[in-house]
């Protein structure tokens, strides 16, 4: 019997003429990595902290019992954010209840599981901008404001009493009391 006992009404398993029917209980097999996998998270957490430095843990490269996985995700909990990626297949984004630790959830497009990941940075990779597409993106939002009417390219969107603070320097760090 691998992950399950059996057990029986018949006080004589398996009599002939004994019609009874076995009763399955499940036992999971637990091979205790939950909490191991928890305290990496937290050296994870600790490292982001100190250094910055992201971390992802690959759920599937982990020898999991078949409740370790369970126990974790129960452990981690949800938090306020989520986010879903629909490109060859959809991907989910869900903040645990501990800030800057994700689990990202990977299907393909039958909607099978792929991979589960934890990540453990201030904004999950899948989320952040792709730095060679923003000039893409600049010259597509110049494009756009050239079509609609009174707009002025060089005139922030928004008046600002010292200027556009994003492109000044000195004002893009302070804070306005008054």
């Amino acid at each position: 019997m691998d992950e399950a006992h059996l057990s029986s009404n018949s006080a004589a398993n398996g009599l002939p003429g004994q019609t009874s029917s076995p009763t399955c209980t499940p036992v999971p097999a637990r091979f205790g990595s939950a909490p191991a996998v928890l305290h990496e998270i937290r050296h994870a957490l600790a490292r982001l902290i100190e250094t910055g430095e992201p971390t992802c843990i690959d759920l599937a490269a982990l020898p999991f019992g078949p409740s370790d996985q369970e126990q974790l995700l129960d452990a981690l909990g949800s938090g306020e954010v989520r986010a879903s990626i629909d490109a060859l297949g959809e991907t989910r984004i869900q903040e645990t209840r501990y800030s800057g630790v994700w689990l990202v959830d990977y299907y393909n497009t039958e909607g099978e599981r792929i991979g589960l990941q934890i990540e453990i940075a201030t904004v999950p990779r899948l989320l952040q901008a792709q730095p060679e597409g923003l000039p893409a993106a600049l010259d597509a939002l110049a494009a756009r404001l050239a079509t609609m009417p009174s707009a002025d390219p060089a005139s922030p969107a928004v008046s600002h009493p010292e200027g556009n603070p994003l492109s000044n320097p000195s004002v893009a760090g302070s804070k306005h009391h008054g």
